[in-house]
């Protein structure tokens, strides 16, 4: 239903599920175990994967903190998109991958819910996209410190308000990983 005319397939985001980013998240071994049985159903029903590696001034490219976790390995084959902004598709390739496969609905999963989730959600369902978010299958680091709530809040606000989260001509849900339509 998304906005994206001659388009019919989903595509499995896999954001920035890297040492320096998940590393201290908030339940990161369950996290990213739900992720990596996401990745491989999403293998087993021919759905595409997409890996999108952030880098920045705390995250270098080509240091510990940028690669992916040991848990996930990402096959050649696979897409991987490079980024700077939290939104996937700034100033990226994200968009040329996902309509080169024909992609009209995004599964997003991975980290930061509170930063680079929520921004590539709103940036996927703005260009037109259908997104669905998985609810147990995205996390973030505790940054009460500095004001924000603990980390299970900002999980469960974000899957609260993108679950009610509309526009004409697409949808916006979440769902949990063990029962997510990859297709």
């Amino acid at each position: 239903m998304s906005t994206l005319p001659g388009r019919a397939g989903s595509a499995l985001l896999v954001i920035d599920v890297q040492n320096g980013v998940i590393g201290g998240a908030h339940r990161r071994d369950e996290v990213v175990a739900t992720i990596r049985s996401l990745v491989v159903r999403a293998r087993g029903e021919g759905v595409p994967v997409v890996w999108v590696q952030h880098s920045d001034e705390h995250v270098p490219e080509g240091s510990d903190a940028w690669r992916f976790v040991p848990e996930l390995v990402r096959e050649d084959r696979e897409a991987l998109v490079p980024k700077h902004y939290p939104d996937a598709f700034e100033g990226t390739d994200l968009e040329a991958v996902l309509a080169a496969a024909g992609v009209e609905r995004i599964v997003v999963t991975g980290s930061q819910t509170d930063e680079c989730i929520r921004s590539t959600i709103h940036g996927g369902f703005t260009r037109g996209y259908d997104v669905t978010l998985v609810g147990d299958a995205h996390t973030t680091e505790d940054l009460s410190e500095w004001g924000a709530p603990a980390p299970e809040l900002v999980v469960a606000h974000t899957n609260l308000y993108w679950s009610g989260h509309t526009g004409p001509g697409r949808t916006a849900d979440v769902a949990p990983a063990a029962t997510v339509p990859l297709r």
